[in-house]
């Protein structure tokens, strides 16, 4: 294919794929565009961002600077929700070109007469196009100045002002420009960024020891989950529970007589995903409890299990969305060496999918118009990655509120190809990451990495199926340490409560699973127990919500500590007005000290600038003068976060 255009467009970025997925932002956010740009020869080039939002008719125009070595850079804000659509476009600028041209001649002192006419032409095409009256005025004299040889020195002032050069700039004549593919970025709302979400069961929040508990016990916790600085409430299935299979205390095989079975396993005679558990409620007292959690700007997330019970209405209804085995069963759901009994999984090669793409659509608009806007969703890596698409898309477009937390704790590309389909967070491997190296380089990944453009990750310390070996049998300083950690790395967050705040670790022997697990059985707590970790992280939670710095999870950068238990980070918000400088000590057991390098460069201080430490913890205040200060932590209070103020 013949093509007459020189420039060059090349690896743009931010992009996913080369374009094929959307890179994610939040409302009033920065998109950073950084293009390759070149031509043949030395002509100057220009180069701008187009972009619009969806329900925008025309582009807006960002004009691009040239940084180093070819690549041009430009940003620009997105301010409404929605789909934003991008793409660069460059050209030659040929009266720029003419206008370096001649100024090169005139400091070599050559006599430029031919140049000012050919420069007479470049603006009686550049007046055509000028909309200001006094710019155009000012061409049209111009024109007349260089063809004018009894004013050949006033024309090469003119020739060479800066008056003249930024009308050039404003005004290009984009001969044979070239343009790239379009991008999409997809805007949410903060929360899809920032979030700190707190999970309990339904079941387990009677007040009475042995009675099973309500959606009424439930807005009796509000209160106490929203004084933690808590602001999203996540609450396991509260469908109905398969009766038949159901599995037993400690996930045993046969349940007695009492028993309630796992929450996941989902659908029995009462119902299926539509459904309410009878023992918790009715739908009008489910309504009740998300609209007292929003008086208390709580949001209620609700999980989207896609699995069935044996007695789920669906296996009488619709058998071929199962897949039967030849002695007239169907295979219980299995990822070794875990066995689930009591759940069927659903055959998506089904050659009814639509109807079960519909239903499952359904289900989910069913729960919308109830007012639930957040969704955690359960094993989404055993479904497939193209039902996500459709099905996330169909929601957001006339619901882009709903956010959608992926549970899948699997392998890495399975994580990223959720999140590329569209689910706005993500579980992540925090849970397991315990020691400095390990958990910088896991944050470099996220944050420095293509990643940092479409997958937001919530760090959870511990969940009803991850009792990590680190938390196993340790007091509160343990405790402190990872949801310091969790609270300040991410910006998006969540514990498995009270039992975090609790510390209630007891174990199956040798396994990273509850004693008792509160999956497989009601649960009686003592809600109104405060202690040292339930005031801490209230304070945690109060200061991620009044500094933008702790409300993003890219914007890091790891400082030097000279002690491998101590691991030290700085973070800032993108107008950098907000500086937080955080260091804590990996050591549950001893006292640790070190010198830890502060980021002068980054703040834009030298040595010897007096920076106000500000401990937002203990509310002490320390002046720090010197690159190298002086650290120590105990397990009593094993972190410090800082505020820096200049």
């Amino acid at each position: 294919m013949k093509n007459q255009r020189r420039v060059v467009i090349d690896y743009v970025s931010p992009s996913v794929n080369g374009g094929e997925f959307y890179i994610k932002r939040i409302i009033n956010e920065v998109v950073n565009v950084r293009a390759f740009i070149l031509a043949d020869g030395h002509d100057v080039l220009g180069a701008s961002v187009l972009y619009k939002h969806e329900k925008d008719k025309k582009w807006t125009e960002v004009r691009m600077s040239l940084d180093f070595n070819d690549e041009w850079q430009a940003s620009f804000y997105v301010e409404k929700q929605g789909y934003y659509t991008y793409k660069v476009e460059a050209w030659v600028d040929y009266a720029l070109n003419w206008r370096h041209g001649i100024i090169r001649k005139i400091d070599d002192g050559q006599y430029v007469k031919s140049e000012l006419l050919e420069g007479a032409e470049y603006l009686a095409s550049i007046t055509k196009q000028v909309s200001s009256k006094v710019d155009k005025a000012h061409l049209e004299q111009l024109q007349n100045l260089f063809k004018d040889e009894n004013n050949y020195g006033e024309a090469l002032n003119e020739a060479t002002s800066d008056r003249l050069y930024q009308i050039l700039f404003d005004n290009p004549i984009k001969l044979l420009e070239n343009s790239s593919t379009d991008f999409q970025i997809y805007v949410d709302r903060k929360k899809a960024r920032f979030s700190t979400w707190y999970e309990f069961f339904p079941r387990s929040a009677s007040e009475h020891e042995g009675v099973h508990g309500t959606f009424k016990d439930c807005e009796r916790l509000l209160p106490r989950v929203k004084s933690m600085g808590f602001d999203v409430v996540y609450l396991p299935p509260i469908h109905p529970i398969g009766e038949v299979n159901r599995k037993g205390k400690n996930n045993t095989t046969e349940a007695k007589e009492g028993d309630v079975g796992s929450t996941w396993g989902v659908g029995s005679q009462y119902g299926g995903h539509k459904d309410i558990h009878p023992q918790l409620g009715s739908l009008d007292d489910f309504k009740a409890l998300i609209q007292k959690a929003k008086e208390q700007d709580l949001e209620i997330a609700m999980d989207y299990a896609l699995q069935a019970a044996p007695d789920h209405p669906w296996v009488k209804e619709h058998p071929s969305w199962f897949k039967w085995r030849p002695d007239g069963t169907v295979q219980y759901a299995e990822n070794p060496p875990k066995k689930y009994q009591d759940i069927l999984p659903i055959y998506w090669e089904s050659e009814n999918y639509e109807a079960l793409w519909e239903e499952c659509l359904d289900i989910l608009l069913h729960w919308i118009d109830c007012g639930i806007e957040i969704f955690r969703v359960d094993n989404p890596h055993t479904k497939p990655f193209y039902f996500w698409n459709w099905i996330i898309t169909k929601v957001k477009e006339k619901h882009p509120n709903v956010i959608f937390l992926a549970e899948a704790f699997t392998a890495p590309k399975v994580m990223q190809q959720l999140a590329k389909q569209g689910y706005a967070q993500s579980y992540t491997y925090f849970t397991w990451r315990n020691n400095k190296h390990e958990l910088i380089e896991y944050m470099e990944e996220l944050t420095k990495s293509e990643l940092k453009e479409y997958m937001q990750p919530n760090f959870w310390p511990n969940t009803p199926d991850i009792n990590p070996f680190h938390l196993q049998g340790t007091g509160d300083s343990k405790h402190m340490q990872r949801y310091a950690l969790a609270a300040t790395l991410s910006s998006c967050i969540g514990i498995y409560g009270p039992v975090f705040e609790y510390m209630l670790s007891d174990s199956l022997l040798g396994k990273e699973e509850y004693l008792n697990s509160e999956k497989f059985q009601i649960t009686h707590y003592n809600w109104t127990i405060q202690n040292k970790l339930t005031t801490v992280i209230a304070k945690i939670n109060y200061i991620r919500h009044y500094n933008e710095a702790l409300q993003q999870t890219k914007n890091i950068k790891f400082c030097h500590v000279e002690n491998d238990n101590l691991i030290a980070f700085y973070k800032w918000n993108e107008a950098k007005t907000n500086h937080i400088f955080v260091v804590i000590s990996l050591d549950h057991h001893n006292s640790q000290k070190g010198t830890v390098q502060m980021p002068l460069h980054e703040l834009g201080v030298h040595q010897g600038h007096n920076l106000e430490m500000h401990d937002l913890i203990t509310d002490s205040r320390y002046n720090w003068h010197n690159e190298w200060n002086y650290v120590e932590l105990h397990p009593t209070l094993p972190f410090h976060i800082f505020q820096i103020n200049k």
